[in-house]
């Protein structure tokens, strides 16, 4: 996989978008970020970019009509999607949802945090690991 594939960040709040693009620039990350704002349009990325698949996927949970569970269910059930990895990167600290990501094979599960410093180190951390990560051919 090449530096052209990008980190794919699938939130619907605005603010939040705003924020971790901040982050980047702060931490001078140069990755490619595609943005999808809903569920729906998350599935039709990854539908028009088949050769060109996100070295992540950082997955909001709290979504209108499509929210996140339902966005990972349908990664892991098509034959090319379920080599993404997904990080969920969420409000929701409820035990029963971050097992069933976990369950769907989440590569992880995050609680946004309050503090921009905290979000920022977040940033970092999943740029480190996964950003040098290769996808399964």
């Amino acid at each position: 996989m090449t530096m052209t594939n990008p980190i794919l960040l699938v939130e619907d709040d605005h603010l939040d978008v705003m924020t971790f693009k901040r982050a980047m620039r702060e931490l001078q990350l140069e990755y490619p970020l595609a943005v999808a704002s809903t569920g729906e349009e998350a599935l039709a990325w990854l539908e028009n970019h088949p050769h060109n698949l996100p070295r992540v996927m950082l997955l909001d949970l709290n979504m209108p009509r499509m929210n996140g569970i339902e966005v990972l269910t349908a990664m892991k059930n098509h034959p090319i999607w379920r080599r993404v990895p997904v990080v969920i990167l969420t409000t929701s600290s409820q035990e029963q949802e971050r097992q069933q990501c976990f369950d769907l094979s989440a590569a992880g599960y995050i609680v946004k945090p309050l503090e921009y410093s905290a979000f920022v180190q977040i940033v970092s951390v999943i740029c480190a690991y996964w950003c040098i990560n290769q996808l399964a051919e």
